[in-house]
């Protein structure tokens, strides 16, 4: 019974790694991104040595995303663990590249994922930037639980995060170490799980149709 168990835990495990290859396309607009294998995890190694150095920290920061219907969610931005995600993000929601963008993927019981221009999961901004997590040998912190907002990106490509980011709606600590996580919810969870509840998928994916996706209205900057 208990390898069983063992067993039923390592199958939950790899459906939810197989169900996340679609942050894999996050910031891609070839027409090849719209599948992708789940990311690749190389052997990580203890040696402070092969770390990547990282550029000096921006300080926290707080940012809103209003979304239609739901409410506001308030973040509180790393931009000392993860200084070039935050920025990215930071110079983005200030251009008002977020305003009138939608959530396009949405996993109850996961997380929701916006910031896609197209609104396909194909899309992103005008430029990619570094992964600052620590299968691309940058230090990283910030576990995936409950409320913490990250960068989608490529499985294949460590450096393809852009625009697009999840807000996780449940604990995904396998997550950890893979992707770029850069803050965390301080109010309105809430208005997250609403529209992760809400959410009627068209596939085990995730996938909302256009008409469906929740409409981000602003990302405000506000420290």
């Amino acid at each position: 019974m208990k390898k069983l168990i063992r067993l039923t835990g390592i199958i939950t495990l790899i459906m939810m790694l197989a169900l996340l290859a679609a942050c894999g396309q996050a910031d891609d607009t070839s027409a090849d991104t719209q599948e992708s294998d789940a990311p690749q995890v190389e052997e990580q190694t203890s040696d402070e040595s092969n770390a990547q150095a990282s550029p000096e920290g921006i300080g926290i920061h707080h940012a809103e995303i209003e979304v239609a219907d739901y409410g506001t969610i308030k973040l509180e931005l790393d931009g000392d663990t993860a200084p070039v995600t935050v920025q990215n993000f930071m110079d983005l929601a200030n251009a008002g590249f977020y305003d009138g963008l939608t959530f396009h993927r949405i996993m109850d019981g996961f997380m929701i994922q916006g910031g896609d221009p197209t609104g396909t999961g194909a899309g992103g901004s005008d430029q990619n930037i570094v992964g600052e997590f620590a299968v691309n040998r940058y230090e990283n912190n910030i576990s995936h639980v409950k409320g913490v907002i990250s960068m989608a990106r490529r499985g294949d490509d460590m450096n393809s995060a852009s625009s697009q980011f999840f807000i996780t709606v449940a604990d995904a600590d396998f997550l950890d170490g893979q992707y770029a996580a850069f803050g965390h919810v301080t109010e309105g969870q809430d208005v997250a799980d609403k529209i992760a509840s809400d959410a009627k998928p068209l596939d085990d994916n995730g996938t909302i149709a256009p008409e469906d996706q929740p409409v981000i209205t602003t990302v405000r900057i506000i420290d």
